[in-house]
Formats: C-alpha cells, sequence, structure tokens
C-alpha cells in the first residue's frame, strides 16, 4: 500500500511539474497604460496562461532604465526604445532585439503656433523641452540633421530637460515641447489649447523617425534553446494580446485601468491612447522589419561629433524567436 501511495505521490509531482509554467518578467519602459496594453491584456485574457507561461509585468517609471534592470538580472525581457537600447549597447550592455511592437513612431515636438514656429527652421533661437534618459537621442539627430548646435549657442536651438509633463509649454517656459502622439499632445490640449494654436512636427513626417517600443532580451540568452522557445511563446501571446487590444479597445482599456496603480489616468485618457496606439502598431506580426532598423542606425549616427552611437552595431537584432514559432 505504501509503495503504490509512493508511486502516486511521484506521478503527481512529476505531472504538477510538467505542468509547471514558464516564469517570464518583462520590464515595461513606462507605468501602465494603453501604450503597452497587449502585454497587460494577454495576460488577463489568458493568452499567456495558455501559452504555458507565468507572466509578470513590471511597470516602469522616470526613474526606471530597462537596459539597467535587465543587466541587474531583474527582467528577461524588456520594452525599449531602440535609439536607448543601441546607445547601452554601444556602451556594454549587449540588448537584442527579438521583436518590434511599434511599426511607427509616436514621438512628435509640439510648438506654440505664436512663436512664429512654422517650419523645422523656425526652431533655431528657440528653447524646447526634452526628454533624457534615452528619449533625447532622436531629438539630437534631428538637430545635427538641421545643423544647429544644442549648447544654447543663439544660433542653435535651447534645450531644457524636460520632464515626463507638458508644464514648459503650458507655463510659456518653453516654445516648445516633446510630446508622444498618444499621450502629451493631449494633455496640451486638455490644458486648454487649440490645435490651431500649435505647430506639431512629426518625427516620421521630418525623415528622422527612429523606431519605439520594440523587445529586447540580452545576447547570451539566445544561446539557449529553452529561452529562445520561451520568448517565442511569449511573443506570440503577446502579439495576440495586441491584436486582441485593437479589436476591443473599450475592454483593454478597462484593463488597463485595474493594472495601473498610480491612478493617473482616467478612461478617457486610456481610449485616447488605445486609438492612437494603434495606428502605430501596423499590420505586422511585430517582426522587426530590417530598413526600419537600418534607417534607425543612419539617423542615429548622423549625429555630427557628438552622434548616438559611433559604429553600426553588429548582432542587434535576432529573429531566432521569430523562427522558433514556425
Amino acid at each position: 500500500m505504501k509503495k503504490i501511495m509512493a508511486l502516486g505521490a511521484a506521478m503527481t509531482l512529476s505531472l504538477g511539474s510538467a505542468q509547471a509554467a514558464d516564469k517570464v518578467t518583462v520590464q515595461l519602459k513606462w507605468v501602465a497604460q494603453a501604450q503597452f496594453a497587449g502585454y497587460f491584456v494577454a495576460k488577463e485574457k489568458g493568452f499567456y496562461k495558455e501559452a504555458g507561461l507565468d507572466v509578470t509585468i513590471k511597470p516602469g517609471g522616470p526613474d526606471v532604465a530597462p537596459p539597467q534592470v535587465i543587466a541587474g538580472g531583474g527582467a528577461d525581457v524588456v520594452v525599449d526604445w531602440m535609439p536607448s537600447a543601441l546607445a547601452s549597447r554601444e556602451k556594454g550592455v549587449p540588448l537584442v532585439n527579438i521583436s518590434q511592437t511599434f511599426k511607427k513612431s509616436g514621438l512628435e515636438l509640439t510648438c506654440r503656433a505664436e512663436t512664429g514656429i512654422k517650419k523645422p527652421t523656425d526652431l533655431k533661437g528657440k528653447v524646447t523641452g526634452v526628454w533624457y534618459g534615452g528619449n533625447e537621442y532622436p531629438f539630437l539627430s534631428w538637430m545635427s540633421k538641421l545643423g544647429y548646435k544644442t549648447d544654447g549657442s543663439p544660433a542653435g536651438v535651447k534645450i531644457i530637460k524636460q520632464g515626463f509633463n507638458v508644464d514648459p509649454l503650458l507655463q510659456k517656459q518653453a516654445d516648445c515641447v516633446s510630446t508622444m502622439a498618444y499621450n502629451e499632445y493631449w494633455q496640451v490640449i486638455d490644458g486648454g489649447y487649440k490645435p490651431s494654436q500649435l505647430t506639431v512636427f512629426k518625427y516620421e513626417d521630418e525623415g528622422v523617425a527612429t523606431l519605439e517600443d520594440g523587445l529586447w532580451v540580452l545576447d547570451k540568452n539566445l544561446k539557449d534553446p529553452v529561452f529562445v522557445a520561451k520568448m517565442a511563446k511569449f511573443v506570440k501571446a503577446s502579439m495576440k494580446g495586441w491584436d486582441y487590444a485593437k479589436a476591443n479597445p473599450d475592454e483593454a482599456v478597462k484593463i488597463i485601468l485595474a493594472g495601473d496603480s498610480t491612478g493617473a489616468k482616467t478612461a478617457k485618457d486610456q481610449k485616447r491612447m488605445m486609438t492612437e496606439v494603434s495606428k502605430l502598431l501596423g499590420d505586422a506580426n511585430g517582426k522587426l522589419d530590417v530598413k526600419d532598423y537600418d534607417r534607425t542606425v543612419a539617423t542615429l549616427m548622423s549625429g555630427g561629433s557628438d552622434p548616438v552611437i559611433t559604429k553600426k552595431p553588429e548582432g542587434a537584432y535576432s529573429f531566432a524567436v521569430y523562427d522558433a514559432m514556425k
């Protein structure tokens, strides 16, 4: 009888081990919001669970740098912009892109029309709010392309380090501020400005757009077939989450709000964000387009004497995860 009980216990333990979900920790670039809807939806709707995954989503914030988190072992995969990831890679953090969630850039420069700014060349001598912490690279490349210095000289553009808000523009401390089409632009509108009172430069239109939200892992982990297989399941389930979020924006917003512990965003904010974010995803399955990658690298290297990266990266992206989906 004891042998039978022992055998039964062993079988139960074996079955439990076989069914144990693979743990995945993903570090977001910012706080919980519709910018990351696909991941929250995939978790809430059980897409990760169906794939045999136990996913932990770690919100980011102004003091969280995804490259540092993954380098320190705090995440298996991170969401980061390509300029930040490639700059970190050149500095010694061997990040590799395994999937590119956003096909298009949502980055903009929003200016008060009353300042006389109508075209990019009008930025000369103006005060511009710029995000740092890895988000400044596209702007610096753009100014280099225009031939404008960013050291505060009269012949260039004066930069002020912008917090993650639009207060410098609303308080008229800056002529322009950095905005995302799905977030801060609407803060300007909610702050009392009408679209007709603003001049907006979309980085996509100016030919200096760089790839934004993508999934990055450490190079060494891609040498492990088990890790690659786990990431294949994660990426596939995440894209399923994105597809569901696009098709069901109202439900996606409810899921996001439930996952936002800060309470900073309203349903109106998130619905607006979900609508704009959907425009950036494209119709692809999240697989990186090498042409987009090459364009981003070229932009980042066009910084004159102060480029974002000094040489073309090698091995900075991999299709191993997508190959494992077949």
